[in-house]
């Protein structure tokens, strides 16, 4: 049945806009660190598994801080969370300029870290005030509107680390092991100048987000009011089956969606394609993303959520399976269609999972679903060691009669397995109802 509801009161559409813009800017740090593992694994030299650490401090962070940033906005605001969210994001994007100074690359994940303990104070805050910011009946549609914006910062980083990084690399262009230590040494330090350029920009451009946040008059939200003790919103979260198993499937979810598009550039390059190319197709990917996220806002007027995410997941597992045992260029052609199916699962999940809950409970609940992002920091470290099975590249082994790159994406495909099983509980939740 069509809902008549409107998806935003025209009251609010201003804070709804802001807000809604922070969608992007998160989607900015996330596509923009994606293609820094394959960086920092040449500039620095490192093997898979080291390299994958990128990923596990940048979304480790989400991990540490969601707990206490729900705590902190359950006694202040939502505006107030949001304001320490970008403080720290700018904070995290800024330690780049000495990290490049010192050339260390435990500095760089430090920043990192400290970057995504914004983050999780922005997800923490925006998620459940946009779902609060109208009809309860339309709270999974209206986050999925402002998730359709996450796709334009994916966008925007992608072509950032594309344009302003990997084609600027000095050790993509030589066989950088090959090198006197003198010439790695000059080459090393200008690359990490590369990569440190886009985060200090950013680290700016957060700044006047900021400000920009600060003085406008955004809806109070609830806080400061505690209704129940923590340990009973504690006591009550984990009876309610639904939202327990929204954050472990979130959490398998994050981890699918990241190891999709960080290992893109590593199947890309099993099949002889460069870094720059294999942008390319991640480009690609992130648009499939972005119009799955209008699609499939529009198709929750008329369709279940449950239903939808089922059958979405339904066909992530055919696409997976195609990427997995399609060798060559029709395999990475399956890997970026994987991205349109993945458009709709993260706010579907994290609506459903806080559906019904009271206001004292979705503060809480949502830091768990924050908390579940961690999927993004374990996965793709897991992926990274399947791929260091035979040597540090790609192609060294054979499993079940395909390279180890081909085989790893096995991973992702027991995740969507899992979050296609989310799907039909939810959707038989919502018939009994």
């Amino acid at each position: 049945m069509m809902k008549n509801t409107p998806v935003v009161p025209k009251s609010i559409l201003l804070p709804f806009i802001l807000i809604t813009s922070l969608f992007a800017l998160w989607g900015f740090a996330n596509a923009v660190t994606d293609p820094m593992v394959t960086a920092f694994k040449k500039v620095l030299e490192l093997d898979n598994f080291q390299a994958s650490l990128v990923q596990l401090a940048f979304y480790g962070g989400y991990f540490t801080m969601a707990l206490p940033a729900a705590l902190f906005i359950r006694k202040y605001s939502y505006k107030v969370g949001i304001i320490i969210g970008l403080t720290l994001y700018a904070t995290g994007a800024l330690l780049f300029y000495p990290a490049a100074v010192t050339e260390q690359f435990f500095f760089f994940l430090a920043g990192l870290y400290i970057l995504t303990f914004g983050l999780a104070f922005l997800e923490t805050s925006a998620n459940p005030y946009i779902l609060a910011m109208g009809d309860q009946e339309t709270a999974t549609q209206r986050l999925n509107l402002a998730q359709a914006f996450n796709p334009v910062g994916n966008i925007l980083g992608l072509l950032v680390a594309q344009q302003f990084v990997l084609k600027k690399l000095q050790s993509d262009n030589v066989d950088f092991s090959a090198l006197p230590e003198s010439e790695k040494a000059v080459i090393t330090t200008a690359d990490l100048m590369v990569i440190r350029d886009p985060y200090v920009i950013l680290g700016l451009v957060v700044i006047g987000v900021l400000v920009l946040i600060a003085v406008n008059k955004m809806p109070k939200g609830k806080g400061g009011e505690m209704h129940m003790p923590l340990s009973k919103v504690f006591g009550s979260l984990i009876k309610k089956g639904i939202y327990v198993e929204g954050v472990i499937t979130q959490a398998f979810y994050v981890g699918a969606q990241i190891m999709c598009w960080t290992y893109i550039y590593q199947y890309a390059e099993a099949i002889g394609l460069s870094a720059e190319e294999a942008g390319t197709y991640q480009f690609f990917a992130f648009v499939c993303f972005f119009l799955g996220r209008f699609i499939c806002t529009f198709l929750l007027k008329y369709v279940d959520s449950g239903k939808l995410l089922m059958g979405l997941s339904v066909l992530a597992i055919l696409f997976t399976l195609g990427t997995i045992f399609i060798t060559g260029i029709v395999g990475l052609y399956s890997l970026v269609a994987i991205s349109f199916c993945m458009s709709l699962m993260f706010p579907t999940i994290y609506g459903v999972a806080l559906e019904g809950l009271t206001e004292d409970e979705s503060k809480i609940g949502a830091a768990g679903l924050v908390m579940a992002i961690v999927g993004g920091a374990l996965m793709p470290t897991l992926q990274g060691m399947v791929l260091d099975l035979g040597g540090i590249g790609y192609s060294d082994l054979q499993i079940l009669g395909v390279s180890e790159v081909n085989f790893s994406f096995v991973l992702p495909l027991l995740c969507f397995v899992i979050i296609a099983i989310y799907g039909k509980r939810v959707s038989s939740k919502h018939q009994q109802v």
